[in-house]
């Protein structure tokens, strides 16, 4: 088991360095600093925009690979440079990513627990009517993009409001101005404004895990060793669940590792409408403006998110599959 996770942690550094470079070298390649500072009007300086750009590290005068090394060496320490306008990167990452992460958070562990759920109980009652249902919900929400999803529900909420004569759901920001910090009224506010937001990730995310849930459910319905299970005298929720879901569970294992940058892409969509101030927001805002070191933390976050949920998914497959904790199968 040991061996597994360094030989995965190992293959998870070396990702990432790629994903690092590659970030880097395509939003240096692609944006354009300087001419953030041309639009300007007025126009400032000549001199005035090549020491704000040496200063962000963006000066394009000086060879990509330069300015990419002194980044990384930067970053290596904890350093994530300047934005364009001379804010430490570093500082709009903190105070964003707690953002992301609460939505993020919420909306994955409600689509994948929602998604199982609906998946393995399709799965029992195949072709009955809950099972058509809750098939046609799905390919619906599966063709509908998140942001339709989210402005749907944002449509919902005006209506909803309209119609009850006061705002019955907050949906725009994260909170409402005026409200004390540390009371129940504030987790009261913040918890109805998350509503909308975690059910436009989260509806998508459990339409996508039902369909996959659903089908692995059926492929071990009729396995010998669940005939056997149930010929011993073990309740049926035993066998279903003990040794049908368990073994339903390994490919999702994996589904879950690249599930998850679908959820990043939703996340991004969802910020904006909703007025959320967090990594989505933030990486539109900064491609807006040309801020190459801004795009690029960005980038390394879902990176890091991503193999995040790669090695958790390595984790889950090796508590679902024996034969990966003691070496039989390579994952």
């Amino acid at each position: 088991m040991a061996a597994f996770l360094l030989r995965r942690l190992g293959y998870y550094v070396a990702l990432l360095a790629v994903a690092t470079f590659v970030s880097y070298v395509l939003a240096a390649t692609a944006l354009s600093p300087r001419a953030y500072f041309e639009a300007r009007q007025p126009p400032p300086p000549a001199a005035q925009v090549e020491r704000q750009l040496t200063l962000a590290g963006l000066n394009d005068h000086e060879p990509l690979l330069g300015r990419f090394t002194r980044w990384a060496a930067n970053a290596s320490t904890g350093d994530l440079g300047r934005t364009i306008s001379g804010r430490s990167v570093n500082a709009e990452f903190g105070r964003r990513i707690g953002v992301s992460l609460r939505l993020l958070v919420i909306g994955t562990l409600l689509g994948i627990g929602a998604g199982i759920l609906a998946g393995v109980w399709g799965a029992v009652r195949q072709y009955r009517a809950s099972d058509r249902v809750m098939t046609v919900l799905s390919l619906v929400l599966l063709s509908m993009p998140t942001f339709l999803i989210a402005v749907l529900l944002k449509i919902g909420a005006l209506a909803l409001n309209e119609a009850a004569g006061h705002q019955v759901i907050a949906f725009t920001g994260e909170a409402s101005p005026g409200i004390g910090s540390g009371t129940a009224a504030l987790l009261w506010d913040r918890a109805v404004h998350l509503l909308l937001p975690t059910l436009s990730i989260g509806l998508a995310a459990v339409a996508a895990y039902s369909r996959y849930q659903r089908s692995t459910m059926l492929d071990v319905l009729g396995a010998d060793y669940l005939r056997t299970a149930a010929a011993k005298g073990l309740r049926r929720r035993t066998v279903l669940l003990r040794h049908g879901l368990r073994t339903a569970l390994i490919p999702m294992s994996t589904f879950f590792s690249f599930g998850i940058l679908g959820l990043l892409t939703g996340a991004t969509f969802t910020e904006k409408i909703f007025g959320w101030h967090g990594m989505g927001e933030w990486f539109i805002d900064s491609i807006n403006d040309s801020d190459v070191n801004s795009v690029v933390a960005v980038n390394v976050f879902a990176a890091l998110t991503v193999l995040a949920a790669g090695l958790l998914a390595d984790l889950l497959l090796a508590a679902l599959d024996p034969r990966v904790r003691h070496g039989q199968v390579r994952a």
